[in-house]
């Protein structure tokens, strides 16, 4: 039985190539949704949980994110910690692909942005990035029209690709790598790996698939991907059962058993080191926190 999907929000580019917005708290706008469109979004005041794909976090005044698209996403706010209404918790621009394509073909330096973009498919938290510089380049884009904003726009991405420290947040979204041969056969697996979770895969095997020796699959795996083997089939497991968990009414164990674990102490171990808190948990959180929103605002 479905009780979670995201709704689908139709962004009009059809006289702006970018699209400003900004609100308060709290509002209709705030629901978990998706849309064609990156977002790059500044939260500037209140506290409360970030929900982007699979990923539940906390969001904090400063917190600036980028989703890429058709990764669903949303911020609802603690309403015990902050219980009174604010004027402006977001600001936010939306951009096309196609925008950001044509960018690239026109200024070819512009493609040192294609790893952030890429990563943005599984959303992408910027860790420490200085939230006065953040809202004054927001503002900047508010405040201007045509070429302008476009320009402002811009350099706003420039300084946020340069931030170092940007997080992955969700499994949901990855696109696979591509380019020279031993991408693409990295890609093969890591394609493999999401439609077979479920069933028993070594690193012998992948390795085999790819090509390559155990010790050389290994070594440019963690490269093209991020994450040692084990460690992304356990994450690609642990994707599953996030979509699961809110999703269906299935009990754990029987979530555990299929996405691919073979006991339930190791998938709750394996859960809790990367979300922070039990499966469980996970789903009382999204039902609490999700399905009520979306349900008030349809």
């Amino acid at each position: 039985m479905s009780i979670i999907l995201p709704e689908f929000e139709y962004v009009d580019r059809a006289t702006e190539t970018i699209r400003y917005l900004e609100h308060g708290w709290p509002t209709d706008l705030c629901r978990w949704h998706s849309h064609p469109e990156y977002e790059l979004h500044l939260v500037v005041a209140t506290r409360g949980k970030a929900f982007v794909g699979d990923y539940i976090g906390e969001f904090s005044p400063g917190s600036l994110f980028l989703t890429g698209p058709h990764l669903p996403h949303n911020w609802i706010t603690d309403e015990v910690a902050d219980p009174q209404p604010v004027e402006i918790r977001d600001m936010l621009v939306q951009f096309s692909q196609e925008s950001i394509d044509q960018l690239a073909v026109a200024f070819p330096e512009f493609r040192e942005m294609d790893a952030m973009f890429e990563m943005a498919k599984s959303g992408i938290e910027f860790t420490g990035f200085n939230p006065t510089f953040a809202k004054g380049h927001l503002e900047r884009i508010r405040s201007t029209k045509g070429a302008e904003r476009i320009v402002a726009f811009l350099r706003f991405l420039v300084r946020v690709n340069e931030h170092a420290e940007k997080r992955a947040l969700s499994v949901a979204g990855m696109i696979q790598p591509e380019g020279n041969s031993k991408q693409a056969r990295i890609a093969e697996v890591v394609d493999y790996i999401s439609e077979h979770y479920s069933e028993d895969i070594s690193i012998d095997m992948a390795a085999n698939m790819a090509g390559m020796s155990p010790a050389a699959f290994s070594r440019n795996f963690q490269r093209f991907t991020g994450n040692k083997f084990v460690e992304f089939v356990n994450r690609i497991r642990i994707s599953q059962a996030c979509s699961m968990l809110y999703s269906t009414d299935d009990q754990v164990s029987a979530i555990c058993f299929s996405v691919g674990f073979q006991n339930l102490a190791n998938f709750n171990r394996q859960f809790l080191k990367m979300k922070d808190m039990t499966p469980s948990e996970y789903r009382d959180i999204a039902l609490n926190e999700l399905a009520p929103k979306q349900k008030a605002s349809s």
